[in-house]
């Protein structure tokens, strides 16, 4: 089934989540459900806020990088197998060099930004089977994961933009809040006029 995605300045993207058990209610429903709205938004991750559930769950399909030219041939070979579930994740470790890259958010259609951060991380979480893995990801695969982990923190893509870029982007973002854009996806506006 295919959820709306909660648009900015709904406070479910600013909550701080819970941590799940195995026993969640639907979770197999949940995370199918969860997949199939960000195939239909286009997109490359989802995080449970973005649909309405304060918990600890994102999803990551990396396999749309594959034929980016300006990855690796070894790093297009590792997006282009790279689909995960990721529960009560934590992130222990970040290092490297940050780096900029051009990111936008499901939440936040119609602007993109570049955004700096570490190129790699080491971190522990629960698979859609409960099975618990610690474990390191580098390159873009971390960067997808960063952003997703971001969400189950309160935190959005555009928290990191300079205090000159957000004053920039403020009205469209007061825009996408209000329901005021074009879009080919369900959404959920916090601030849409409702109508008569």
């Amino acid at each position: 089934m295919i959820l709306p995605i909660v648009a900015y300045g709904d406070p479910v993207l600013r909550k701080e989540t819970e941590e799940i058990t195995k026993d969640y209610p639907n979770l197999k429903e949940v995370i199918e459900n969860m997949f199939e709205t960000m195939y239909e938004a286009r997109g490359i991750g989802l995080a449970a806020p973005q649909v309405n559930l304060p918990i600890r769950l994102f999803i990551v399909d990396a396999t749309p990088f594959e034929d980016d030219e300006d990855l690796t041939e070894e790093e297009q070979k590792y997006v282009s197998t790279f689909k995960k579930v990721f529960i009560n994740a934590r992130i222990l470790e970040e290092s490297g060099d940050e780096w900029a890259f051009n990111e936008g958010c499901l939440s936040i259609p119609d602007v993109r930004e570049d955004v700096f951060r570490q190129p790699e991380i080491v971190m522990e979480y629960y698979d859609e089977n409960f099975k618990k893995h610690k474990e390191s990801f580098k390159g873009m695969v971390a960067r997808i994961i960063q952003h997703e982990y971001d969400h189950i923190e309160g935190i959005l893509f555009t928290d990191k933009l300079s205090p000159l870029k957000r004053r920039l982007i403020k009205s469209k973002l007061t825009n996408i809040s209000k329901g005021k854009i074009n879009i080919d996806y369900r959404m959920k506006f916090p601030n849409a006029k409702k109508k008569r």
